[in-house]
């Protein structure tokens, strides 16, 4: 089984142009989403690297963040690889295509796998998530369950997490599976998971992310890893998750990316089927089998997957906001978010220009940008 992905827009990066690339992303205040902006304003990563400095300063900045030189990112990629570990672009073969299509993909993706098993990363993928503290039953259920959707054509996609990450991962382990990791390729979290990895990788699997080689997972890493897992997949299956857990903060990620979510009811009187339960109250596909989740996604596969542009060849122009531009669209902001196309219609400033500041402020540490075009001031 596998999915189509529209010929238009793939990337291929000369390996000068993902040493910028990687310089970019890693540049303080970057982050995906800042990414794509710059690489649309400026045209090209190294132009991009070139206005930071002065974007910041124009944005408040008392200096200029700090940005990888060149020997660092090459070091980075160098070391990637000794481990067996290519940074690969939308488009280039390891990227998952409909990863591709989130507002928040990461420009650079760490991948691990053999050589002969990048295909696998082509094939559609079913994440399957839930509680570290499952229970026997609910361990069972997510095997059968990954089983079947591995005989079936499917990849089984997870975090690599106790309890029924683990468990999906096991069973998926003869048909395909990709582990996504909140931390570097070098830092498995948890660590008792380093044998399951390696298990995953020698049986033509893979592990995934978006963090630089030698970093520790935090907290707030692991709702940043979550959002890849469902990016990743055309749908997200829950099993056993309590309110607040980090498997409902995916399948939330889930539904905002289009993605299809199912949860497998549980017993009202166990705690870790709360969250699943109230999943279905708020419209989620309750499912049994993996037959249910194969009839539903069957006509998703069936659209192919539009990826995006790489570099232009023709950058196009950059427009500088004069002080009382600058001075209207920061009186418009507030802690509040609020939507890019409305802060165009209320200031009555040409789109380039608004974007133009937009840029200055993030990477000057005072914005943060949401989801659906949605930014605020911090």
């Amino acid at each position: 089984m596998g999915e189509r992905s529209s010929d238009q827009g793939t990337t291929v990066l000369t390996e000068a142009q993902r040493v910028d690339w990687l310089r970019l992303i890693r540049a303080d205040n970057v982050g995906p989403r800042t990414f794509r902006s710059l690489i649309n304003h400026f045209g090209s990563a190294r132009a991009a690297l070139e206005r930071l400095p002065e974007l910041a300063r124009r944005g408040g900045a008392a200096r200029a963040g700090r940005i990888p030189s060149e020997d660092e990112a090459r070091r980075e990629i160098e070391g990637g690889r000794r481990l067996g570990v290519e940074l690969v672009a939308p488009g280039e073969p390891g990227y998952p295509p409909r990863l591709a299509t989130i507002d928040d993909a990461p420009p650079l993706l760490g991948v691990h796998a053999l050589p002969d098993a990048l295909a696998l990363m082509q094939r559609p993928m079913i994440a399957i998530v839930g509680s570290r503290n499952a229970s026997g039953a609910g361990l069972k259920f997510a095997g059968l369950l990954a089983g079947d959707l591995g005989a079936s054509g499917f990849v089984v996609i997870s975090g690599l997490a106790r309890g029924i990450d683990q468990a999906a991962h096991r069973a998926s382990l003869g048909s395909g599976t990709v582990a996504v990791l909140a931390g570097g390729h070098d830092k498995i979290y948890p660590a008792e998971h380093e044998d399951l990895l390696l298990d995953i990788i020698e049986a033509r699997g893979a592990a995934i992310s978006e963090m630089p080689l030698g970093h520790v997972p935090r907290g707030k890493d692991f709702p940043r890893r979550n959002r890849l897992i469902s990016g990743a997949a055309v749908g997200v299956v829950v099993i056993e998750a309590a309110y607040r857990s980090g498997s409902l903060i995916t399948a939330r990620r889930a539904a905002d990316q289009g993605r299809e979510v199912f949860a497998v009811p549980g017993s009202p009187l166990d705690p870790r089927a709360a969250g699943t339960n109230d999943l279905i109250k708020q419209g989620a596909t309750l499912i049994t089998c993996a037959a249910d989740i194969i009839q539903a996604v069957a006509p998703i596969l069936d659209r192919p997957i539009e990826l995006p542009g790489r570099e232009p060849d023709h950058p196009p122009p950059a427009s500088d906001p004069d002080p009382s531009d600058r001075s209207r669209i920061v009186n418009l902001l507030g802690p509040s978010p609020v939507g890019i196309d409305d802060l165009i219609r209320l200031s009555g400033i040409a789109p380039a220009v608004v974007r133009t500041v937009l840029l200055e402020l993030e990477l000057a540490g005072r914005l943060e940008r949401h989801g659906g075009g949605l930014v605020s001031l911090l």
